[in-house]
């Protein structure tokens, strides 16, 4: 085994270690954990409606108020990475959370909304039938609204947390007044 084998094998390339990346995050992840909770969320609240206690507003609530903090975040974060007029210093490692929790959020936030979208679906078509449908209704809704929110602001979060393109070369040196790249 020759020493670039060896070092492929360690997770290294050949001209050095490889550093861990952090992925954006994919809307089909995000799409596939929504259904798959909504179709769970579905069955459970319809086979246990009975032993399940009412939803209440306080969780949806929650996810529109973390929504709005994120999308708060996102907004200064995106002036700071563009260096706006009095945005404040850009602190990396604050960045790196940033992006890591926005992560964390959208997934979380897909995963509440097919939970609340299963059973608000659930309740919309029960709430002819059963009292508790009736009543479970306006919360899961607002729930799935706030998810929604959620997953809304954490896509903005992370990518308020991106490195921007450096400038094209001939933009660059135009503006600084130099003259143009040689070209090869």
């Amino acid at each position: 085994m020759n020493a670039d084998n060896d070092a492929q094998s360690r997770g290294e390339r050949p001209d050095g270690p490889t550093r861990p990346r952090l992925r954006p995050t994919r809307s089909a992840t995000l799409v596939v954990s929504a259904l798959a909770t909504a179709a769970l969320s579905w069955l459970g609240i319809s086979r246990y409606y009975g032993d399940i206690p009412n939803i209440t507003w306080l969780a949806g609530l929650t996810l529109a108020g973390l929504a709005v903090v994120e999308g708060i975040a996102a907004r200064n974060t995106r002036a700071r990475v563009e260096h706006r007029p009095r945005s404040g210093a850009l602190n990396p490692l604050l960045v790196a959370r940033f992006a890591v929790l926005a992560k964390a959020s959208s997934l979380a936030g897909a995963i509440f909304a097919g939970a609340y979208g299963g059973v608000a679906s659930w309740a919309l078509a029960e709430r002819g039938h059963l009292t508790v449908a009736n009543e479970n209704l306006a919360p899961a809704t607002a729930g799935l609204v706030g998810a929604l929110a959620l997953v809304a602001a954490a896509l903005l979060l992370e990518r308020a947390c991106r490195v921007p393109e450096p400038p094209d070369d001939q933009d660059h040196d135009a503006a600084s007044g130099g003259p143009p790249p040689p070209r090869r």
